[in-house]
C-alpha cells in the first residue's frame, strides 16, 4: 500500500467549499451511464456538479486532467471496511490483544486506502462498528468513502418470522441503512440454504416497511430462489447460481452482486493470516480454490441473462482494502464483460441499487461531485482502473498525484 501521508495532507488542506466554482478539464470523460465525451469541462460548485460543457473553460482550469480518463467515483456494494490484519500479521479478532484505538486506526486506514483507490461510496455490510466510522467520515473530517452500513447481520436460523421482523426493526432503530441477511452457509461450509422462504419474506417485507433495502447472502441456487420469491432487494455471492434462478431474478428485478476473484484470491494469498480462525481451515481454503472458476462462470452466465441487474461488490475483507478495482479487471478479462458495462455496474447501476441514483453514480448536473481520474483508457485496458490519479468526493479533492 502506498503511503497515505500525502493523501491525508491534501485532504486536510483543501477547503470544504471553494469560494468560486472549480473546473475540471477532461481529455476523456465516461459519464457513468454508458456515454463518453472528449475534451469537456466539468464545473463543480460546492458539493455538486453545476454543469458539463464541451471545450475548455474561459480561464485556466482548476485541475487539468486532459491526459487521463475522468469518470464518476466508484461504488463498492459489498465491503467489510473494519476488517484488518493486525501487527502480528493475523486477522484481527476480538481476543487478539489489539486495543479499541488500534482497531479504530486500522479501520480508518482501510477507509483511506479505499477512497484513494477511487471508491467514493461503499456499502459495508456486517459490522456494528461501521456506524462510528461512518459518523467520523461524515461529520469529523476523516478521509474515507461515503459509507452505508447494515450494522450486525441477521444470522440466527432459529428465529420465527415474527422474531425476524423484530430483529429488522431493531436494526432500523439503531440506524442501519440496509438490512443484511444470511440465507445460506458460507462457501467454506458448502453454501447450503439456511432460511426458509417464509423467514426471508418476513425479514425482507419488514425491511421494506421500514424504508430499507435488504441484501441477502446466498450461495446455493435454492437459497437464491427462495430469496428472490421472498421479494428481497439484492443477492450477494451466488457461486452456485443456475441459469434458471438468474432468469427468475431478472423477471423479479432482483439485483445480483457476485464476486469475481478478489475475495477468494485475497484469502488464498494471505492464507497464513487467516488459517485456524473459525472455518478458515483446510476444507475452507479448498472450497475457495474451487469457487474461483465457478464464480467467473456465474458472472459470464449473468452477463448473458437478459434484463438481469448485475451490480458490483467485491466483499473486500482484511488485506483487500484499496484493491477494490481488481474485480473489474477480472470481470472484463476473465468473465468477458464489456469494460463500459463493468464501469456502469460500479457507478450508476450501483447508485440505483443503493437507492442513491438521484444523487450519485454519474457525471451530470445536480449530482454529487464524486469524480475520479485514471491513467489510461479503461475501455482499451481495464487495468487502468487500478491507476487512480485524482479523487474528488462531494466537491473536495482528496488525491491528485500519480
Amino acid at each position: 500500500m502506498r503511503s497515505l501521508t500525502p493523501f491525508l495532507a491534501l485532504a486536510l488542506t483543501i477547503p470544504l467549499r471553494a469560494q468560486e466554482p472549480v473546473t475540471l478539464l477532461a481529455g476523456r470523460m465516461l459519464d457513468g451511464r454508458g456515454g463518453q465525451q472528449k475534451n469537456v469541462t466539468i464545473v463543480v460548485d460546492g458539493e455538486r456538479i453545476l454543469r458539463v460543457e464541451p471545450g475548455r473553460p474561459d480561464r485556466r482550469p482548476t485541475y487539468d486532467l486532459v491526459p487521463y480518463t475522468v469518470m464518476p467515483g466508484l461504488i463498492d456494494a459489498h465491503s467489510h471496511v473494519i476488517w484488518y490484519i493486525n501487527r502480528k500479521r493475523r486477522l484481527h479478532t476480538a481476543d487478539d490483544g489489539d486495543t479499541p484505538a488500534q482497531a479504530a486506526l486500522s479501520a480508518a486506514a482501510n477507509a483511506c486506502a479505499t477512497l484513494r483507490a477511487g471508491f467514493t461510496t461503499i456499502q459495508s455490510i456486517g459490522s456494528p462498528e461501521d456506524k462510528d466510522l461512518k459518523d467520523w467520515i461524515e461529520h469529523e473530517g476523516l478521509p474515507g468513502p461515503r459509507l452505508l452500513t447494515s450494522l450486525e447481520p441477521i444470522t440466527d436460523t432459529s428465529l420465527t418470522p415474527e422474531q425476524l421482523r423484530a430483529e429488522v426493526r431493531r436494526r432500523a432503530e439503531a440506524g442501519a441503512d440496509v438490512i443484511k441477511i444470511f440465507a445460506s452457509k458460507s462457501i467454506r461450509d458448502g453454501g447450503a440454504q439456511t432460511l426458509s422462504e417464509a423467514q426471508l419474506h418476513a425479514a425482507c417485507d419488514e425491511a421494506k416497511a421500514q424504508g430499507l433495502r435488504s441484501v441477502v447472502h446466498a450461495h446455493s441456487a435454492e437459497s437464491m430462489r427462495a430469496t428472490t420469491l421472498a421479494g428481497c432487494s439484492q443477492i450477494e455471492h451466488g457461486v452456485f447460481a443456475s441459469p434458471e434462478v438468474l432468469r427468475l431474478m431478472a423477471e423479479r428485478g432482483t439485483y445480483f452482486d457476485p464476486q469475481c476473484a478478489l475475495v477468494f484470491r485475497n484469502y488464498l494469498d494471505n492464507r497464513a493470516k487467516f488459517e485456524g480462525i473459525g472455518n478458515y481451515n483446510e476444507a475452507g481454503f479448498a472450497a475457495m480454490e474451487r469457487a474461483i472458476p465457478l464464480a467467473v462462470g456465474v458472472i459470464r452466465t449473468a452477463i448473458g441473462t437478459p434484463g438481469l441487474k448485475l451490480v458490483y461488490g467485491t466483499d473486500a475483507v482484511a488485506g483487500a482494502h484499496g484493491r477494490n478495482a481488481e474485480d473489474l479487471v477480472c470481470r472484463v478479462r476473465q468473465a468477458g464483460q464489456k469494460a463500459m458495462d463493468a464501469i456502469v455496474s460500479a457507478t450508476s447501476l450501483n447508485a440505483k441499487a443503493l437507492g442513491l441514483g438521484d444523487k450519485l453514480g454519474a457525471i451530470a448536473p445536480g449530482l454529487q461531485a464524486d469524480v475520479i481520474a485514471v491513467a489510461g483508457n479503461p475501455l482499451d485496458d481495464i487495468a487502468a482502473m487500478q491507476r487512480v490519479v485524482f479523487v474528488m468526493k462531494a466537491g473536495r479533492v482528496y488525491w491528485h498525484g500519480n
